[in-house]
Order: C-alpha cells, then structure tokens, then sequence
C-alpha cells in the first residue's frame, strides 16, 4: 500500500509527523468550569487582571513604616530617632497618618499608612522606649514594599488563550477573584480492540488467548493528556463489524484508536475501514522505527485514526511519538517552542548496545543513581513482554542514522508520564 508520499516502504517518525502535522483538526467545543476543576485544563480565551493586585501598599517584612527621607544619612553609629504613632494591625486598613519624623510598627503583608514610602527591618532598629526608635540603616523610596499594582495591573492579561493551567495559575485566579474560566472541551479518543484472540480482562483465558491490555494502557496515557478515554470494547476480525464500530466510534470521539489491526494479514482490516470510511484516509502504513513498524496513520474526515500494533511496548512508543503531539493540538495547546513536550533528564547508558541503522529505535530503560551520576539501564526484551513496560522509567531513542550506543554515553531519557 502507498502512503500520501507515493512510497511502499516504512516512512521515517519524521516523515510521519510532517504528514499528521499538515492536517487540519477541529478544535474540541468550549465550556465554563469552575477553577476547582480547572487543574490541567487550557484556556480557550485570554484572562485579564478585573483589579490591580495587591490592591494597596503592603509590607514585605516586619518593622516600621517611615518616610524615607526621614532615614536618609541613618548609619549604626550615626542613627536616626523616630516617633513611634503605634502599630498597623493585619487585616486593616490604618487610620495612622504620619507626618515627618514619625514611624508606625508593621507586620509583614501589612498596608503602609498615609506618609509612609517604605519599610525599616526590625534589625536595623532599635527601640528606646513606647515613644521613641532608633534607625540605623538609610531605606530608599519602595524599599521592603510593594506597590498595589506592582503584582497584577488592572486590564492586565495574566495567562493567554491555549495555556494549560498548573497549579499555581488556578492560585493567582482565586487571588483575582475569579472563579470560572472558559476552557476547551477535553478531547474524547474512543479505543476499539481487535482480534479473535482477545478477550475481556475479567475473564478466564484458554489457551491461544491474551487478556485486552492494550485498552487500560491507552485510557491511562489518554487520561494522562489530559483527554477522555472512550473504551468501545473487543470486535472480532470481521471486517463488517469493524466497520460499523469505526462508524459509531468516531460519531461519539475526537480520535479513534484500534489495536490489533496493523500487521499484514488477512483478518486485518483497520488501513482498509480507514479508506473507505472518509478522506483522506491512510496516511502512511509503516514507520521506521522499533518497536511499533506497523503503524497506521489516518484522517477520516477531520478526525485522527490510528491502526496500532497489539504489542504492550509498540502501542507506547506509537501513543507517545504520533498520538500525544496530536492530542496536544486537539486540546488546544499551545506549547513554548523553548520547552521539551515531555519531562527528559540526562544519564550515562550503562552498557555497549547496537541498533540497525535505517530505523528509530525506542529503548525502554529505567533510571538509578550511582555514586552521584544518573544511569540509563536497558530493560530488554521483546516489544510482546508487559515486564518491559512495568519495570520502565522511560524510553531512550537511537536516531536512525546511529549504529548504537556506547557505555558510559550520555543520553537523554524521555520518561513517561505519571
């Protein structure tokens, strides 16, 4: 079969991700939630600041609010005396007014009264008595202060449209007031598991048969992405039935994801289904890579369908090279350039390892420290073999022009989400 480049063989990963990336996809609706339910969301419009943060003067240490110039040429052996006019209590707004040469205790957090531009610390004082302190440290204007609009101006946008929220953007959203932000729908991936072998994961196997794994691998890395997973259930190779389930699996999702219907073979239909249900169809039928060579990518009329290999490792490496970008975009997401799209640390391969050139090869690797320096360890074994999924942190790549990788070779190490 030829993919959209006229070619027979597998592509090159890069040569398919140019194929999927050229495709336009539909954007998923929008709702509004509230910001409890906001973690990991991105945002379908900008948001601006309704008010200016933090709304008034406040301290950022404790000691006292003076008049800078009152301090200035102040020194420990050449101080300065000030008139204590009492103390701001948290949580209020002061009715102290100073006027020049006098001074007010202040916590941290707390409003400067009127008169006061900025903050002596504690340290730097030294109190003689109720009335009466010493400063010994001159304090420019500003100094241990900040503004009421230094943080957040009025009008301003704190986060942009396409941002997924973190944590610390639902915090700054509750420190505006704002309680409900308008986010994409999240991406539904309906899943389809293929084959006559296969059976449900609560029944009893006989022998030739294999308990569906692939669909609890796929719903948590959907989950993962922040999408929906839709499990659609086991279909046997019957390419009419297969057909109907693409049918109906694809009116209810945003991406559909069969497995077990990749590798030649007369019971598998998934690159046929995906012709003649929409355009344009198959994108390409093979990548140069390992594991997961038989991989199909598709587009059924604006929605992406992936034909995945039945092998635990193979649908991971597939999930985490074509279908996590594009999940990404389905979202609406837009990432920093800058930024790595997964979590990467560096380490030392702990051992002589050859890979044919020609492909891209996923080593599955997990991650210890010795003697203060992080080691990749290859978890080998075949891609069929659930250990060598269980017992990994993440997955090292050997470009396809690269023959293999040395001991003690510093790699990078794209570890898998949690």
């Amino acid at each position: 079969m030829k993919d959209l480049l006229g070619r027979d063989n597998a592509i090159t990963v890069e040569d398919a991700l140019m194929l999927l990336n050229k495709q336009k996809l539909g954007i998923t609706g929008i709702e509004l939630i509230p910001i409890e339910n906001a973690f990991g969301r991105v945002l379908a419009q900008d948001v601006a600041s309704p008010e200016n943060l933090p709304g008034f003067n406040r301290s950022t240490m404790d000691g006292y609010a003076v008049n800078s110039a009152d301090t200035f040429g102040a020194s420990d052996t050449m101080p300065v005396y000030l008139q204590i006019k009492g103390q701001v209590l948290m949580g209020q707004r002061p009715e102290i007014k100073l006027r020049r040469g006098e001074t007010c205790q202040i916590p941290t957090g707390g409003m400067l009264p009127e008169g006061a531009d900025a903050i002596v610390m504690f340290e730097n004082t030294s109190r003689l008595d109720n009335e009466m302190v010493e400063v010994m440290k001159t304090v420019s204007p500003g100094e241990n202060v900040i503004m009421f609009d230094e943080d957040v101006k009025k009008g301003e946008v704190i986060l942009k449209a396409g941002h997924r929220l973190r944590p610390q953007d639902i915090g700054a959203l509750a420190g505006l007031g704002i309680l409900e932000i308008e986010a994409y729908v999240k991406p539904v991936v309906a899943i389809i598991s293929t084959g006559d072998e296969v059976v449900p994961a609560d029944k009893p196997i006989s022998i030739g048969e294999v308990r569906d794994i692939n669909s609890y691998n796929l719903a948590g890395m959907i989950s993962a992405c922040q999408a929906v997973p839709l499990k659609k259930g086991i279909i046997k190779d019957d390419l009419d039935v297969l057909r109907e389930a693409v049918k109906q699996a694809l009116n209810e999702s945003d991406m559909l994801l069969i497995t077990g219907g990749s590798s030649v073979g007369v019971a598998d239909y998934t690159a046929r289904v995906i012709n003649e249900l929409g355009s344009p169809g198959v994108l390409f039928h093979g990548v140069a890579m390992k594991p997961g060579k038989p991989v199909i990518g598709g587009i059924v009329d604006g929605k992406p369908v992936f034909g995945l290999p039945g092998h635990p490792a193979a649908i991971t490496v597939s999930f985490e090279t074509f279908i996590e970008p594009l999940l990404i975009r389905l979202s609406g997401e837009i990432q920093k350039p800058a930024l790595p799209s997964r979590r990467i640390v560096r380490a030392l391969f702990s051992r002589n390892l050859s890979s044919a050139i020609g492909r891209e090869e996923h080593l599955r690797v997990y991650v210890e420290r010795r003697n203060g320096a992080l080691w990749a360890i290859p978890v080998l074994g075949k891609s069929g073999l659930i250990r060598t999924l269980v017992q990994a942190d993440g997955i090292v790549i050997v470009p396809m022009k690269k023959s293999g990788i040395y001991e003690g070779e510093e790699v990078e190490v794209r570890l898998f989400n949690t």
